[in-house]
């Protein structure tokens, strides 16, 4: 299966499980999809996540966070720079989400990062989805 946005199906595949109520969820394994998994991990957001060699990429089974009443601790999910149109940002224009609820996860010249880390490091970047 060829697949045009691999970020979108990760983003995709969180969100389902997450209004399915799963307690966890698996998703091919990338380089790109490991490094946002483990953000997703620093932030609390996610309780654990597993990589699981299957001969192949492999695989990240990610488990997911509910809060003491059952909802999810992920609210959203939000896709911003995609295949056809791309979103770049300057060190100055570095987006704030949800009023720093959230945060944006931003492909930098250094690396995969929250918008908190590349403010901080000075750096501008690709801003691949926000998360709140």
């Amino acid at each position: 299966m060829s697949m045009s946005d691999p970020i979108a199906d990760y983003l995709t595949r969180i969100r389902n499980a997450l209004h399915a109520k799963k307690v966890r969820v698996d998703i091919p394994a990338s380089t790109m999809k490991k490094e946002l998994t483990r953000i997703l991990k620093r932030q609390a957001m996610i309780q654990d996540y597993i990589l699981i060699e299957d001969g192949k990429s492999g695989l990240i089974r990610i488990l997911l966070k509910y809060s003491p009443q059952g909802t999810s601790v992920i609210e959203g999910l939000q896709r911003i720079s995609k295949p056809g149109l791309r979103q770049y940002v300057g060190k100055d224009k570095i987006p704030r989400v949800q009023n720093n609820i959230g945060f944006a996860i931003i492909s930098t010249s250094q690396g995969i990062m929250t918008n908190f880390r590349a403010r901080k490091l000075g750096v501008g970047g690709e801003v691949l989805c926000y998360i709140w």
